[in-house]
């Protein structure tokens, strides 16, 4: 079972997690955060103020993600990045 063992606020909607198969990368909630219980998450504010419970990344509001979904957003950040840094 996939579990979030670190994170850490980098900046806008971007968490750097740490998971318990060893992986580490940063995750972009930016796209991620529609529908009504994401719509305090907007705040960049409120964003800052997330823990980890339940082996994810949850908000007092009671949002949170699947940690397979962060695993996902931080792959494809990775991804994007690398992508980025050889075609230029």
């Amino acid at each position: 079972m996939l579990h979030i063992t670190s994170a850490e606020y980098v900046d806008g909607f971007r968490v750097r997690v740490g998971f318990n198969n060893g992986y580490f990368g940063i995750a972009d909630f930016s796209e991620a955060l529609q529908g009504p219980i994401f719509i305090p998450l907007l705040d960049p504010v409120y964003f800052r103020t997330f823990s980890i419970e339940g082996h994810t990344v949850t908000w007092s509001n009671g949002a949170d993600f699947a940690p397979e979904y962060i695993l996902h957003l931080a792959q494809t950040q990775t991804h994007a990045e690398t992508a980025g840094a050889t075609t230029r």
